[in-house]
């Protein structure tokens, strides 16, 4: 018996499902461990925008601006920085805070990921 045309075979391999799974994985842990630095980069931003709004901080003392980001910073969980981290500047009357600051990620033994991050609130 013979059969007319091969026909093409799809499908995926043992050993291709393998390596997909191990990309899939180690792309899981990686964004797992990343995932949560950009989002407390996220609420440093809002916390910056917050105080820089609040109306009666507008002419306000440096001191009194950071210490209300460390009052915010309290209530929304931030620990990579504080108040004094904070650099205040005025432009046309309204205060702008900025800041910058490094992550150091721990990803596998002794490689690491290395982030630095940088929020104004007034962009």
């Amino acid at each position: 018996m013979r059969y007319g045309t091969m026909q093409k075979q799809y499908g995926l391999s043992l050993s291709g499902l393998l390596l997909w799974s191990v990309i899939l994985v180690i792309g899981a842990v990686t964004a797992m461990k990343i995932v949560p630095a950009y989002t407390e980069f996220a609420l440093v931003k809002k916390a910056l925008v917050s105080v820089a709004k609040n109306p009666e901080l507008k002419d306000g003392p440096v001191s009194q601006i950071r210490a209300a980001f460390d009052k915010q910073a309290t209530i929304d969980n931030i620990k990579v920085i504080a108040g004094k981290d904070i650099e205040v500047s005025h432009e046309s009357g309204q205060p702008v805070l900025a800041v910058n600051y490094p992550v150091k990620i721990p990803l596998v033994a002794n490689a690491s990921l290395y982030i630095d991050f940088s929020a104004v609130s007034n962009k």
